[in-house]
């Protein structure tokens, strides 16, 4: 008979690797607050929209991977295939444009159709800060910086480098996108198919083509840093001075991009060799003009996203499976009172299961195969007397504690 699997691009979160996404969401949502940011839910689908204008028709999102549909009331859905968009229409949806400068956190499934590979699929998780409000490269630096912190938190910064760029102002990436059209023109028989239907809409992905041909000639193509304002380059030298002044190494790479074409000014990413190709972790920049796109006036901001995913992979060490104390009913006791002391085991915090139907036997190899810490023997003998009997599993020794003290002093006797 066959079985009905999960959808391709996407899986299940059980044992190890839903602790591990927990501890990812939790660790970052902990230092996120460290840093003064509100977390916000937003919907999993938006008005198509919300990402059609912010994203940009010659993103790769947009063009190839948004889940898109009709409802029966024929009004175009997108799944949300990332949360910065989402944010900025919620910023201007719940009237907080004059509320300023808000701080956000967000987790989340985000959609894509894409390949799946390892690390990447199309349903996946991601956690996300946006600082919509402020203008100075100091909020990127800090944005840059929460980052981090999150990143050390987890335990992964030592084997991650931040790489950081900068795409300038509306006056240097004109100029700039210029130089990119007339060089990449001159090269049309070499460049891919992708490229070639990038070099009329946006030449700057062309900067953050995989394809090996495209990638030689990147290598020779203008870069922005010949092309800033005066304005443009106090801005990136001062983003730098404030990364300096955080204490947050940092390598420069003009090929930065990013995929979507919201940004200006300052594009980052942090990224490792330990996941092949897919060794972006945690990526963003300054979006100063997605606010007014969503109806709002014209805020400037800086963010940034990361895969859940990814980082749960990355994780040297994880949590164990909690353990449970498992009363193990002995004949046939007045389950009323079995009830009673499992409630109070409980409401002290403790993590209490009841072994089910069986023999002894079979109770206490499922106890065993459940890695119960304790097992805490209820008879009817024992609800008479008021003493239970406890076992500890590791060592088998066993002890008498009474009822009063089981429903009193349950942590320290389940301690060990």
């Amino acid at each position: 008979m066959s079985t009905i699997q999960p959808v391709r691009g996407t899986h299940d979160l059980i044992g190890e690797e839903q602790r591990r996404h927990a501890h990812v969401v939790g660790t970052a949502r902990e230092i996120a607050g460290f840093y003064g940011f509100d977390e916000w839910s937003t919907p999993i689908f938006e008005d198509t929209r919300v990402f059609s204008r912010s994203l940009g028709d010659t993103s790769d999102v947009v063009s190839k991977e948004m889940y898109s549909f009709s409802d029966r009331d024929g009004e175009s859905l997108t799944l949300r295939p990332e949360g910065t968009a989402a944010v900025c229409r919620a910023l201007v949806t719940n009237a907080l444009t004059q509320s300023l400068p808000q701080k956000v956190f967000y987790a989340g499934p985000m959609f894509r159709h894409e390949r799946p590979q390892k690390g990447r699929y199309r349903q996946f998780h991601q956690i996300g800060a946006e600082l919509i409000g402020a203008a100075e490269p100091l909020a990127d630096a800090e944005a840059i910086a929460l980052g981090h912190a999150v990143l050390k938190a987890l335990g992964i910064a030592d084997y991650v480098t931040l790489e950081l760029n900068t795409l300038g102002d509306t006056q240097s990436r004109t100029a700039w996108r210029q130089a990119l059209v007339d060089y990449f023109s001159a090269h049309k028989g070499t460049l891919s198919e992708d490229s070639l239907a990038r070099l009329e809409k946006n030449p700057l992905r062309i900067l953050d083509s995989k394809d090996a041909a495209d990638r030689a000639l990147v290598a020779d193509a203008p870069m922005m840093a010949e092309f800033l304002t005066p304005e443009a380059r106090a801005f990136w030298d001062e983003l730098r001075q404030k990364l300096d002044m955080f204490g947050i190494a940092y390598t420069i790479n003009p090929s930065i991009v990013r995929g979507l074409d919201y940004y200006n000014h300052t594009t980052f990413e942090f990224v490792t060799n330990r996941l092949g190709s897919q060794g972006t972790v945690l990526a963003g920049g300054r979006y100063d003009g997605l606010v007014k796109q969503m109806g709002g006036p014209d805020i400037p901001a800086i963010g940034w996203a990361a895969g859940v995913e990814r980082l749960a992979m990355l994780l040297e060490d994880v949590a164990p499976a909690p353990r449970s104390v498992v009363i193990v009913p002995v004949g046939s006791p007045d389950e009323a009172a079995v009830c009673q002391i499992l409630q109070a085991l409980r409401a002290q915090g403790i993590r209490t299961e009841i072994g089910y139907k069986g023999s002894l036997r079979k109770r206490m190899e499922r106890a065993g195969k459940q890695n119960a810490s304790h097992v805490l023997f209820l008879g009817e003998e024992e609800l008479v007397r008021g003493v239970f009997r406890v076992k500890v599993m590791e060592s088998g020794e066993e002890r008498e504690v009474s009822r009063d003290a089981l429903c009193s002093e349950a942590r320290s006797i389940f301690a060990s």
